[in-house]
Order: structure tokens, then sequence, then C-alpha cells
């Protein structure tokens, strides 16, 4: 029996199998190749399509990955893990891979964070039309451990469980004033709030993200109100993060080209006002008057709105793009502008960083995906590809390069993008000699070189805190994509990389999850064998993404 055909049994023809994949897109394959294997869709996620309010206007979709580890232990001794009831939202590995709940739908499939949806558990976390059929309005025994994906559409904030093949989403937020527009979430959060949301109207929350999962109702619960009605910033919300190992400190982008830096230990509602901009075509930093305030400091970045921003992994710096073309990136400590250059023309959309904070991707409307070198302080390449803007950048970090020398040191980075010509594109970067980096062409082609005399630009480093003019177009290398594949029927709005998957996600809020090559192979194998495996390796054989497994 094949994957797909299992799935249309266990489903009954939910929308997850091929067959309506197509169905519902034609034209569109369910899987691509790339030098190493394929990557097949897994399956999607969307919004019940019933409940979305454009009162306030349409808004672009962008998708947040958020892991929830385990809860603090208490300190009272308690039954082991494995004998956890099931509405509790943990399941034994035996169960998931025995089916358990709704059907046979867990066929074929690790189920969701720790195993699928069963009858009992759907009022867990308030899923949409759920009855709660065995549980009070708060499931305080969920302890919400798994991988979920957060996501805006018009008015909602949407919570999917990564791993669960449903697709709808388990838990919708609604907000009466305003669209949601961005998020982030904090992984090592020390204390409560982890996720952050800011809202078209300027307005920014902080909540706890397994107290949302716990709670049935709508609405935001336990929340922390940051710039509330616009007191402090009444433009748009473009972008947001937090600090990495800033203990709870925030950054705010706005679409006025201002960045504020909050603190979530602080009251929300702190007065804060900052000395008037002198001077708008200057990079400047004020600070808040009393200690009290929140938030505690204001970077005037640029004219125009920043699109988007993004910390180094180690929080050393801080690198934004926006509506005038820049990228620009700091330091982030000492607040000083390091380096950046203009995009070769329009806007620039969207940032990344590798995880060696060495390379910074940048993606806007010249369709072109730059590549930054942080040691030369320079584009170092341009990927042609894309025919239309691009939307969405990212490094794919668990990717490891089939060459790699074994010093550690990476020598081919591989990177993803995507584009309103609704295109997921795949990249190879060799790190030899990037003035002159391979082209990688269609399979069999042979290598050619960048052409064009080696200028001025390539003579040294650009001088520290400086921003460059936009680069001829014969002084940067071209690289080609190793792969061109159209992954949704709507322009595309983002991607980000799991150690299992990848992830694209249309503007309209549709999101699909690629299994990498071998992946899926082995966990159809999985089901078929499911009957004569051990326990112990059914926990092995169990879903990783970011660690997601439940084990026993």
């Amino acid at each position: 029996m094949t994957r797909d055909a299992m799935i249309n049994t266990a489903n009954g023809m939910i929308s997850t199998s091929s067959s309506t994949a197509n169905a519902q897109s034609p034209g569109l394959k369910t899987y691509f190749k790339t030098p190493e294997g394929r990557y097949k869709l897994h399956y999607e996620k969307t919004h019940p399509s019933g409940l979305l309010h454009y009162a306030h206007g349409k808004t672009v979709t962008q998708v947040t990955l958020a892991h929830l580890k385990d809860k603090p232990a208490p300190s009272t001794p308690t039954a082991p893990s494995s004998s956890f009831s099931a509405s509790s939202g943990v399941r034994s590995a035996a169960a998931r891979w025995l089916g358990s709940g709704n059907g046979s739908r867990a066929l074929g499939f690790v189920g969701g964070n720790g195993g699928s949806k069963s009858i009992s558990s759907t009022s867990r976390m308030g899923s949409l039309g759920a009855s709660s059929l065995s549980n009070s309005m708060t499931n305080t025994n969920f302890d919400g451990k798994g991988t979920y994906l957060i996501f805006n559409v018009s008015d909602a904030i949407f919570i999917s469980d990564l791993n669960s093949q449903d697709k709808d989403p388990i838990k919708s937020i609604h907000f009466s004033n305003s669209n949601p527009v961005c998020h982030a979430f904090d992984q090592e959060a020390k204390d409560g709030h982890d996720l952050l949301i800011g809202l078209n109207s300027g307005d920014v929350y902080s909540v706890s993200l397994r107290q949302q999962l716990q709670d049935v109702g709508k609405k935001l619960v336990g929340a922390q109100h940051y710039n509330k009605d616009g007191s402090v910033n009444n433009s748009r919300c473009t972008s947001i993060a937090w600090v990495p190992g800033g203990d709870g400190a925030f950054v705010v982008a706005h679409a006025d080209g201002n960045m504020y830096v909050y603190e979530k230990n602080k009251d929300g509602a702190g007065d804060s006002s900052f000395s008037v901009i002198k001077d708008q075509t200057q990079f400047s930093v004020a600070h808040a008057r009393y200690s009290k305030s929140n938030p505690i400091a204001r970077w005037h970045v640029c004219q125009g709105s920043i699109n988007s921003i993004a910390f180094s992994f180690d929080g050393s710096y801080l690198a934004t793009v926006g509506r005038d073309g820049y990228l620009r990136v700091f330091d982030y400590s000492k607040e000083q502008l390091v380096c950046g250059g203009k995009s070769y023309y329009g806007a620039l959309l969207c940032c990344a960083w590798s995880m060696d904070g060495k390379y910074i991707l940048t993606g806007g409307e010249d369709d072109l995906v730059q590549v930054w070198s942080m040691e030369d302080r320079k584009v170092v390449a341009w990927g042609e590809g894309h025919n239309s803007w691009v939307s969405g950048v990212a490094f794919d970090s668990y990717w490891s390069s089939p060459n790699s020398d074994g010093t550690g040191e990476t020598v081919m980075y591989r990177f993803g993008s995507v584009g309103q010509d609704t295109q997921l594109l795949l990249w190879d970067l060799e790190m030899d000699e990037i003035v002159v980096p391979l082209r990688r062409g269609p399979p069999g082609g042979s290598p050619t070189y960048s052409t064009g005399s080696q200028s001025s630009h390539w003579d040294n480093v650009c001088p520290l805190g400086t921003l460059q003019t936009a680069p001829s177009i014969r002084d940067v290398p071209k690289i080609s994509p190793v792969v061109a594949h159209r992954v949704h029927t709507e322009p595309l709005s983002g991607l980000s990389f799991t150690q299992e998957s990848v992830l694209t996600v249309c503007r309209e809020g549709h999101i699909k999850i690629w299994m990498r090559p071998g992946v899926a192979e082995s966990q159809s194998i999985n089901s078929e064998t499911v009957l004569s495996t051990s326990s112990k390796d059914k926990t092995l054989l169990s879903s990783k993404v970011g660690s997601s497994s439940y084990k026993q």
C-alpha cells in the first residue's frame, strides 16, 4: 500500500493527500528534485476558510516556528510520564504508532506533538469548533510540549501542530482592533512570556504560548501590552525579534523607520518620551529618560519603512533592511552602524544570517538574492533566478555539504529563497573562492565563472560604518539556483528550515511542509513495519523536528 493510498484511507480523502492537493492547485507537483534526492510534500496547513474577517484589510501571512520544551518539573513526585492520561496531550509512542484516536488517521505519520489528537483531547487547545467532551475550560494538565507553527491571517493568529497531519489549526486568537502582522518566539525564555505579536496599529503584545494553548477561548490570555494605542509610535509594526541572550529584551521595527527596544520584565505602560529626531536622514539612538520607561531606547534607522530585522545567532549584530533599499548591520551592544549597502534597485524586503554569522542574505524588489560577507563588509554574490520580488530568504543550517573538509569549517552553504513568482529556489554557495564562485547551472552543465574585470569593488574591505552604493552588475559574481520549483498558486511570503523539512508559506495563509530526502521514506517504512518494531525503536523513529520527539 503506498503512502498516499494510506493517507487517503486514513483521512477519508482529507486534503493532505497528494490527489486532493493537486485538485486544489492544478499543475503543482507534490515533490521537487535536488542533487541529494527528492523533497516530498508531506502535508499542508491552513486556516478555516469561514472564519476570516477582513475588516482591517488584508495582511501578508508570516510563520514562526515554536518549539515548546518540557514544563519545569513540579517539586512533588508525579507518576512516570508513560502513564499520562490521553487528555494530557502526551501519548506513549506505542499508542501513537498504533493509530490511537480519530480512527486510523495516525497511520503512516508520526502523530502530532506527542500524539495524534484523540477525541478526549480535542478541546485541550480550544481547537476550532471542538466541543468540550471530557475537559474543563482550561486544561492545566496539558503540558504543550512539541513544535508549533504560529501564523497570522487577517485579524487572527493561528497555531498549528507541526507534527500532526491535521490541516486546520488547533487554536485561533482573534484581535478586534487591528490585524496581527509579525511575531517571534523565544526558545530560551527563562520565565513565562515567550511569544511576541506586533499589530498593524503599532501595538505589541507578549504572552506565554503554553498559556494560550491551555485556554479554549479566542482571545489572548495573560498578555502584557506595549505601545498601547500607538502611544509611543502609531505606525505599523513591520518586524519583531527577541534579542538572543538578551534576558527578555526585544526589538520592534516600525513602518516609519524607527525601531524600539523593550524589556518584557518591565511594565508595558511605562512612560517613554524620546527627544525629537534632529536629522531624519541620519542614524541616531535615543535612550528613555526614566529607569522605569518601556521602551528603553529608540533607534532611528532610516527614512521610510524598516521592512525586516534579524539578529545574528549570538546576538552581537542586528541587520535591518528597508524601503530605501539599504541593508544596515549594527553592532547591537555598541549601538553602532558597522556596514551595509544598497540593493541593485528598489526596496529590500527580507534578510537572514548564516549560523556562523559570516554571511547575510537579502532579497527584494530587484528579484535578486544578495549574499553579504561580514568579513569583506560587502556583497560577494548575486543569486539570479526569481522572476519577481524576493519575499523570504533563509540559510539551511541542518544541511551538511557533501564535500565538507572535515575541519568543521563550512565550505559550502545551502540557502533558500521564495518570491512573489510562487517559486522556492535552493542555492549552494561554495566558499573556497567566493570572488569567482562556481555557477551551478543545470545538472551536467559545465561550471562557468563570473565575467567582467575585477574592479575596485574587490580591491579592499569597506571602511567601518559606511554604507555602500549599489555595485555595478559587472562587478558581482552571479550564482544560479540548484532547484527552482513552483510550490504554491499564490505569491510566497516566507520559508523556514527544520531538521526534517522545508516549510513554505504563501501570503494568503497556506503552509506546505516538504520532507527532506530520506525522511519521508523512512517514516512510511516505519509505519508499515510498526507492529514488528520494539517500542524503544519507535521512539527513535519518531519525528525529530527540533528534538520534539516524545521520549519514553
